[in-house]
């Protein structure tokens, strides 16, 4: 078979001010940047998944105008980001009317697979380890099922961990390349899609098998930078050791999320630097101790406020930015929030900065509450789902409030100078560490 995976690339902005926004602030840009560029490591996995008497071509579409260029498939597999699933529709409608085969996976599909067999002959509902060899062998037999609901057996292996088709991206224009070492998140936040879609919410690789996807990574790329496409990656204390003592003689560098306990071991900020961490993405989403109230079912975001400025500090001083990441539109925000995250962006003196817009993904449980309670300005509103559009009426403010104060932070947060002076605390940072100081002398 001759069989196309393509990925849809380039999610962008509706609202018109926010978009303009993106054209003159550097640091908005440049994470933007950052995200776009990212490939699809998902597909990767299922190419690797794939028998070697198949040929197998990646693509990416940033526009659904490309198709009519794309060669054709006996099968082709489609994969997307809720924001850009109806995109991703048009490119299954037009294969299926030149007679090709569809199958669409990925988080918005598992979680709407009803919606997405509109669009495909077949939806690989979950992970693809133990789904994608038997649907190319239905396909064979000409037994297709619709629906094909994986786990993640096959994922954690040790012995012959499956390894993503890393040298179908060589030669591309990529920042980052994608590794992913656990899926899934224990805190199960009430806005997040990816905890809901596995079972068990939380799982983890063994360090050995991150180890063979790295070895074959330096293999085909000189001196990768790595993204790490994991939830939350340093849950188990034990595990993080062993996983950054394995990587500190590799020489790479490279980006994660996890949230607040990777500071409360003393020892993991100094191994997180010497094996390479430039910067972890942390879960803040407000510094307003009502605002984190009932986000996630343990409220163990609201019981650790306390501890956000000393887990900041006890990172970056040790040479890890921490990249916070805010959420504005919470229940108990009213329109002075931004101003307080402003302030505390300045007080704790974080290098880096994420805020996005609450957004009630479909199939999480924010979804479900906000529909009940009549809050969502649309019933289907897909293509707004980039984090950054507002989909829904605010608690303690209005549609209006939410996105001027939105625009005002971005301004306030994402100028040159604050950039440059981020940039540079970060040098004075290293340059006082005398680890850091001795290499470079």
């Amino acid at each position: 078979m001759n069989i196309g995976l393509i990925a849809m690339s380039g999610v962008r902005v509706k609202t018109a001010e926010l978009a303009a926004l993106g054209v003159t602030l550097p640091g908005f840009v440049n994470r933007g940047k950052v995200i776009a560029s990212l490939p699809s490591l998902g597909l990767l996995v299922v190419a690797a998944l794939t028998p070697p008497e198949h040929e197998v071509s990646y693509l990416e579409i940033a526009d659904i105008r490309q198709v009519a260029s794309l060669p054709d498939f006996d099968l082709v597999g489609i994969s997307s980001f809720t924001a850009q699933i109806d995109e991703a529709y048009a490119v299954a409608d037009q294969y299926r009317a030149r007679g090709t085969t569809v199958v669409l996976g990925g988080t918005h599909v598992t979680l709407l697979p009803d919606e997405a067999l509109q669009h495909a002959d077949a939806v690989v509902w979950g992970g693809a380890e133990d789904t994608w060899p038997q649907l190319l062998n239905d396909y064979a037999a000409g037994t297709l099922k619709a629906r094909y609901r994986g786990s993640n057996r096959g994922f954690y292996t040790e012995v012959d961990p499956i390894l993503p088709r890393f040298e179908l991206l060589v030669g591309r224009p990529y920042n980052r390349i994608t590794i992913q070492t656990s899926r899934g998140c224990p805190l199960d936040c009430d806005f997040c899609a990816e905890s809901k879609i596995f079972t068990p919410r939380f799982d983890q690789k063994p360090v050995a098998a991150v180890e063979k996807e790295l070895k074959r990574i330096v293999q085909l790329f000189d001196r990768p930078f790595l993204e790490f496409a994991d939830d939350n990656t340093f849950v188990n204390r034990s595990w993080s050791k062993e996983f950054l003592r394995m990587l500190a003689p590799c020489g790479l560098r490279w980006f994660t999320e996890t949230d607040l306990r990777v500071a409360d071991d003393a020892e993991l900020p100094g191994l997180l630097y010497g094996a390479g961490c430039y910067q972890v993405l942390i879960g803040l989403e407000s510094p307003r101790g009502e605002s984190l109230e009932g986000i996630e079912r343990s409220n163990w975001k609201a019981k650790r406020r306390g501890d956000y400025l000393r887990a900041i500090e006890r990172l970056q001083s040790a040479g890890v930015t921490v990249n916070g990441c805010f959420i504005v539109g919470l229940d108990s925000d009213t329109p002075d929030i931004f101003e307080e995250i402003r302030d505390f962006v300045r007080e704790s003196g974080l290098l880096e900065v994420q805020v996005t817009v609450l957004t009630p993904f479909p199939g999480t449980r924010l979804y479900d509450r906000l529909r009940t309670e009549h809050r969502l300005l649309q019933e289907r509103f897909w293509d707004r789902c980039t984090l950054f559009d507002v989909t829904f009426r605010p608690k303690q403010m209005t549609v209006d409030e939410l996105e001027a104060g939105l625009r005002w932070l971005f301004t306030e947060l994402y100028t040159e100078e604050m950039l440059h002076n981020r940039r540079r605390r970060y040098i004075d940072i290293i340059k006082a560490l005398p680890e850091r100081a001795e290499a470079d002398a």
